[in-house]
């Protein structure tokens, strides 16, 4: 029934400063942007593989209540062939990232670093 994921939808704090690191920093390519006048916010949607990732700017919304471990969405894993060198382009970008880690259950190479809002990002290969 559920074939694979169809979006992943973030709320941020500071549109111009997600867009410009989900966009330029991250190089995600924008589908469609439009601000929604009926609820006064923004929508981006991204292309990510084969889905999306939808990006709304709120105002007013919550923080995120504590970290790392708050109810919900936990963080958002990326696939990438090379974790050391997403690191080194991540890093080159302005980016910082955790020390590389094994992960024991997958037994392949991760780690994190953090959107603008401090939402976890995993890089896993």
């Amino acid at each position: 029934m559920f074939e694979r994921m169809h979006h992943i939808a973030i709320i941020v704090s500071d549109y111009e400063r997600a867009r410009e690191f989900y966009v330029e920093k991250l190089g995600f390519p924008v589908l469609r942007e439009n601000f929604r006048q009926e609820r006064g916010d923004w929508k981006l949607d991204l292309k990510f593989g084969d889905g999306e990732l939808e990006i709304f700017a709120i105002p007013g919304a919550p923080p995120r209540p504590s970290y790392p471990e708050a109810q919900g969405l936990r963080h958002l894993a990326f696939r990438v062939e090379d974790v050391e060198a997403a690191v080194r382009d991540l890093e080159g970008r302005g980016i910082p990232c955790e020390p590389i880690r094994w992960d024991p259950y997958t037994e392949r190479r991760m780690t994190f670093f953090r959107d603008p809002d401090g939402l976890p990002l995993e890089l896993h290969e």
